[in-house]
């Protein structure tokens, strides 16, 4: 559907709110970890499909979204900070692969940089659950620096002293916070890759059930620079560039190699394809892959990772007998 660009707020420097309002001016109310799916036209003229998660509780009028500024990135946010106030988009109604239970004896929410969007409403309905019902939350926000704190006056009012910023490089003690939760407490995390697999790593070594730990990532600017590479696909006889700005699954899908995929950030594995050799190191951008599939460089989430040289896949093309 077409949406409006209503009003623009800068949260940080780095971080711009957008305020959308649907057409027919009636915006479908969203639960917490729900997101929109939202069309953009880069510098480059193409088009291209962003989760942006809905931040904070709706008003049946407009749904609001924060977007960090990549000036490295693919285009998607540079072509949102462009949008001025009645510019419009399309956009899809919300849609939530991230849903918050309120059956646990107690929550931790782990945030990183602009991870934080999705977990603002979950905040304050587990603060107000928390009122009613005594469940202990707590939550972690992490940020480079002070200016960097989107939505933290929010959060207080939220949580109050059960609001923990953590300024700068310093680790966080996850396992200490994870030591904290009751049993059968359940732990939801959004941010960068590697904070991610910190978080993972600590809640593995506490011996926690992997059900009770729900993340959401938004991707990895990856331990690589991002630059062109080559793929070479020997079944379609065929050698493609992938471009800095587009990704290994826009550009096989660009050549007509078919491919599969649904999510789109990493997570669901369904465009993880066989990797046959590697002419150079591949850049794992994804949270799908273990740490050891990772290693054995023997598969890769097209829709997000990269390489740096020539990458030989395997498809699933196969010629008829």
């Amino acid at each position: 559907m077409q949406a409006q660009v209503v009003a623009l707020r800068d949260v940080t420097p780095t971080v711009r709110e957008f305020e959308l309002r649907p057409e027919g001016g009636f915006a479908d109310a969203h639960e917490p970890g729900a997101h929109l799916q939202v069309q953009v036209m880069t510098a480059q003229r193409k088009v291209q499909t962003r989760s942006y998660s809905l931040v904070g509780e709706g008003d049946g009028r407009c749904w609001r979204i924060a977007v960090k500024r990549l000036d490295d990135g693919r285009g998607g946010s540079l072509a949102m900070w462009r949008l001025a106030e009645g510019d419009r988009l399309q956009v899809s109604a919300p849609q939530n692969h991230f849903p918050l239970d309120l059956s646990a004896p107690g929550y931790l929410l782990v945030a990183g940089g602009i991870g934080i969007t999705p977990l603002v409403l979950m905040a304050q309905r587990l603060g107000a659950h928390a009122r009613r019902a005594g469940v202990p939350v707590t939550m972690l926000y992490g940020a480079r620096h002070a200016g960097e704190f989107g939505y933290l006056a929010q959060l207080r009012e939220a949580l109050g002293e059960g609001v923990r910023a953590h300024e700068g490089s310093a680790p966080i003690d996850f396992a200490a916070a994870i030591a904290a939760l009751p049993p059968g407490g359940q732990l939801y995390t959004c941010g960068p890759v590697p904070m991610l697999e910190a978080v993972k790593r600590a809640w593995h070594a506490a011996g926690r059930p992997l059900a009770d730990l729900r993340f959401e990532t938004f991707g990895s600017s990856g331990r690589l620079a991002t630059q062109p590479f080559t793929v070479r696909i020997p079944r379609h006889d065929l050698a493609i560039t992938v471009p800095a700005d587009c990704t290994l699954l826009e550009a096989l899908d660009a050549a007509g190699v078919q491919t599969l995929s649904d999510c789109k950030r990493g997570e669901c594995g369904l465009c993880a394809m066989d990797v046959i050799a590697v002419d150079g190191e591949i850049d794992h951008r994804d949270v799908f892959l273990s740490e050891h599939e990772k290693q054995a460089t023997t598969r890769i989430c097209a829709c997000v990772s990269r390489a740096v040289g020539t990458l030989t896949l395997d498809s699933a093309y196969r010629a008829d007998s």
